[in-house]
């Protein structure tokens, strides 16, 4: 465990105690945080915020905090905005972690836990945030500002996962967004083997998921590809430096934010895609952490 802890990336000195980890997902996703009926909507989350009126974010504690990024969308894109899964995505996470692992996650007074909002040029919120989440990328447009920002997050550490993109459209136009940031040349992109430590870091994730939005799955009767043929195969990729270093982890044709997000909603679609949405989750939050 000292190993663990000594791997921590010092650049954030973020407080975080890998100890005593829970033993296995079929044991400890027994329940939701109580369900509230219904069937939920489709793509978005709870509220939805533009850049202004944005709730202002906690003040920084040396604990772990869920960080999402707020971006605009491209014209020609692919996706319904940062704002889908928030805030509930972000909550529900980090409640998770926090009951799965030692790891210290950050509160309010009243027992909420905390979470960020931030822009690619935030420089000062990036360096307390090693893990960031970008939500329906396939949307996503970066000026010169916001590539430049990511890509010194990445380079001094920082880990990027993006969910929730459906087709190789979809997946083409991240793309090229993200090489703005890390251009091909020096970053490669790879479809991450089974085997990767990345899937077996504390729970031992054996399949890809693909999790569909609450209400494309009821509405579809039981569907899993929201876009059929489209997007039949659900990816885990990612891209590394030259070292071998996962700097970004994308989940394409799946959603895990959903799996997140809507666990309260119903205990039908919480007990078909919320063990795995979560285990996964949480492998990539400790690997994120501890690479």
């Amino acid at each position: 465990m000292a190993l663990l802890l000594r791997r921590l990336r010092t650049p954030f000195l973020i407080a975080v105690t890998l100890a005593a980890l829970a033993t296995t997902a079929s044991a400890q996703f027994q329940g939701g945080r109580g369900f509230r009926g219904g069937r939920g909507g489709g793509r978005g989350g709870g509220r939805n915020f533009g850049y202004r009126g944005i709730p202002a974010n906690p003040q920084y504690d040396g604990a772990f905090m869920f960080c999402r990024v707020m971006f605009r969308n491209a014209s020609n894109g692919d996706g319904a905005g940062w704002m889908v899964d928030y805030p509930r995505a972000d909550e529900n996470l980090s409640f998770r972690f926090s009951e799965l692992t030692r790891t210290i996650v950050s509160r309010d007074a009243l027992g909420n836990y905390n979470h960020v909002l931030l822009q690619l040029t935030d420089a000062e919120l990036l360096g307390k945030c090693p893990f960031i989440m970008l939500t329906e990328p396939g949307g996503a447009y970066f000026d010169d500002a916001e590539a430049a920002g990511l890509r010194t997050y990445l380079q001094k550490g920082g880990f990027l996962w993006a969910d929730d993109f459906w087709s190789d459209y979809a997946f083409d136009h991240w793309e090229n967004e993200i090489r703005k940031a890390l251009p091909s040349a020096d970053y490669p992109l790879f479809d991450v083997p089974l085997d990767h430590p990345l899937f077996h870091t504390l729970y031992d994730v054996k399949a890809i998921p693909q999790i569909p939005s609450i209400g494309y799955w009821y509405n579809s009767g039981g569907r899993t590809s929201e876009r059929g043929s489209l997007s039949a195969t659900p990816h885990v990729r990612a891209i590394s430096d030259r070292d071998g270093r996962i700097l970004v982890v994308m989940t394409h044709n799946t959603d895990f934010g959903d799996a997140f997000e809507r666990e309260g909603e119903s205990r039908e679609y919480f007990e078909a895609f919320a063990g795995a949405g979560y285990a996964f989750g949480v492998d990539v939050l400790i690997y994120s952490l501890t690479h």
